[in-house]
């Protein structure tokens, strides 16, 4: 049985990175978020319910499968909305399938401040993986809107909670993040 663990944290703060550093350590793969989000891109606009239905059905169908493998566990990078109840229930749907079989469904939130967010925004890193973000003015206008209209860390709903971890990458490199992550969350190496 493997392992799911969420990055969870608001656009921009490392999300991708930071997992493609733990799953180097780890073994575990990296689905993040615009593995799915970018070819449906391609035929329907962000929102609309013929996106939506896509992007979830596939992020859905990935986790079952990894969920039912031999695999040792699966990183799924995530922006959650926490004022938004439709992604709490999304996170419970995908965390679903690990649960069931026994695998542990931990979190690691990060957080930032925004002009380091917005810097990272421009990355080599990040426009090659996420084709949607190479308009920098339109990425830069989503990014601050997402903050403007959405809670993108938490604030109690993990309190006490051993299979949550939230750290601050405004200062930290992304390997320093993810050793403090593998050794705070007990992952396997």
């Amino acid at each position: 049985m493997g392992d799911l663990l969420f990055i969870i944290g608001p656009p921009a703060v490392g999300k991708m990175t930071v997992g493609n550093e733990i799953a180097a350590r780890t073994g575990l793969r990296v689905f993040h978020n615009h593995l799915a989000i970018e070819p449906v891109l391609r035929f329907f606009e962000f929102g609309t319910p013929a996106f939506s239905r896509l992007v979830q059905g596939f992020r859905q169908a990935v986790l079952e499968e990894v969920a039912a493998s031999d695999l040792p566990g699966l990183i799924f990078t995530y922006v959650w909305a926490f004022d938004s109840p439709g992604d709490a229930q999304s996170v419970r749907r995908y965390a679903e399938p690990f649960a069931r079989r026994g695998g542990r469904v931990l979190f690691l939130e990060l957080e930032a401040d925004q002009q380091e967010r917005l810097r990272r925004n421009t990355g080599e890193s990040r426009l090659a993986e996420k084709p949607s973000k190479r308009n920098l003015e339109r990425s830069r206008d989503l990014l601050l809107r997402a903050d403007r209209d959405y809670r993108l860390n938490s604030t109690d709903e993990f309190k006490d909670d051993p299979s949550h971890v939230r750290l601050d990458t405004t200062h930290l490199q992304p390997a320093e993040v993810a050793e403090r992550a593998i050794e705070r969350l007990g992952l396997r190496r």
